[in-house]
Formats: structure tokens, sequence, C-alpha cells
């Protein structure tokens, strides 16, 4: 890792640091359905502005206090949380062990703030500020609301919306077997990132030729 990958890396997303997020749950509320696994793909980017996969961290996760089990849900995803061999920990420590990490590489590459990537954004961004709410964490690296949904990117790129449809559209291998758990559903979405950011550049879309105004650089997002 060079100077160069740092600086390519900071201008790439506007100064945000993107890490892979996938969770598996036990139902669809994020504010009573347990929160089961996490997993975390951090990105890295080689001296030609090209991303690729890092590290993950994975964790099986302890249901919260008087949290919801919804048993079509762990019939789904094929989660016995009562399984004494999950290892689970609790919330608060998976998630500080993950923003432990993801603080390191938002600072290696000189980013402002980190920015979720998952498939269908939006529910992995409400699990996982649901339970930074449950435990009070302070120190999030995570922007609270903007996030890229690969799903959306896929739509445009591929043609297609389904990650194991996208995945297979891009070329990448994916076995429906060992889908539904967060470490392979992260790792193949952020594979399937990986390729669209860099078939983007590939094509000549990075970087562009258009200067955005400094004044309209520092505006919110909102």
């Amino acid at each position: 890792m060079n100077d160069m990958s740092e600086e390519n890396f900071k201008q790439r997303f506007r100064g945000y640091y993107p890490v892979v997020i996938d969770v598996e749950t036990a139902g669809f509320d994020a504010n009573n359905n347990a929160l089961l696994e996490i997993a975390a793909t951090l990105t890295e980017m080689d001296e030609e502005g090209y991303l690729y996969c890092g590290e993950t961290v994975q964790f099986n996760i302890e249901p919260f206090e008087g949290s919801v089990l919804e048993p079509a849900a762990l019939e789904f995803n094929g989660i016995d949380p009562n399984n004494p061999l999950r290892g689970a920990v609790s919330e608060k420590e998976a998630l500080q062990e993950i923003f432990k990490q993801v603080r390191k590489r938002q600072k290696h590459y000189g980013c402002q703030r980190s920015v979720m990537v998952a498939h269908n954004s939006a529910f992995d961004m409400s699990f996982v500020n649901a339970a930074i709410k449950r435990t009070n964490i302070k120190r999030v690296p995570f922007h609270p609301f903007v996030s890229f949904d690969t799903t959306s990117l896929a739509g445009l790129t591929l043609g297609q919306t389904v990650l194991v449809k996208a995945c297979r559209a891009a070329g990448i291998e994916f076995d429906s077997k060992q889908a539904h758990s967060a470490l392979y559903d992260t790792e193949k979405t952020a594979e399937l990132f990986c390729y669209m950011v860099n078939k983007w550049k590939a094509l000549g879309g990075w970087p562009i030729s258009v200067d955005v105004p400094e004044e309209e650089e520092k505006q919110p997002d909102k």
C-alpha cells in the first residue's frame, strides 16, 4: 500500500470509507426482532485505484433481552439461537470490535467517515442502528443514514436485483446452499460491489471530468 492508493481511496467516495455489511435476524422488525449474526468485509484499494475485498469480521450474536424470535425467520436462515456451539457474543461486543477494525482502515486511508454497503441496505442499516441505540455505543464510524445499496447498483449495472442473480451476471460464483449466512452473503456482496465499482472505472466512468465546486462538495448529505 502506498500514498497513491490512500489518496485515490480518499477521493473516490467523497471521503467515505465503504464497509460491506450483512445481518441475519429473527424477523423484520429492527426494534423487536433479534439481531443474530453480523459480518463486515473491509475494502482496500490498489495503487491503480481498483477496489478489492479485505478482511472479513464476523460474529454470532446473542438475542437481546426481550427480543422476539419469529419461527419463520429462523426456519429461513437455519439459525438456532439456543445452540451453545454458536459461540455467540453480545450485540455490544460484536459492534465494538467491528467498529474498531473499521476505524483502523478508515484512518489508514485518511477518510472522514465510513459508509455502509449492503444488499437492500435499508434493512441492514435499520438493525445495526437499532443495536447501536440499545447498547448506547457512542463511537460509531458509520454515517447514520447514508448507505450504498448494491441492489440499486446491480439493477443499474447488471439488470439484476437479487444477490445470487447479480453475482452470476457479474461472473461471481455463488453457492445458494451457503446463502443466508452473514459471512457468506457479506463476502459475496463485497465481491459484487468491488466488481461494479471497478467495471465503472474500467469503462472510463471514473475519474469524472466534471469538477464539483468546493462549496457544493462541503454540503451535508440530505
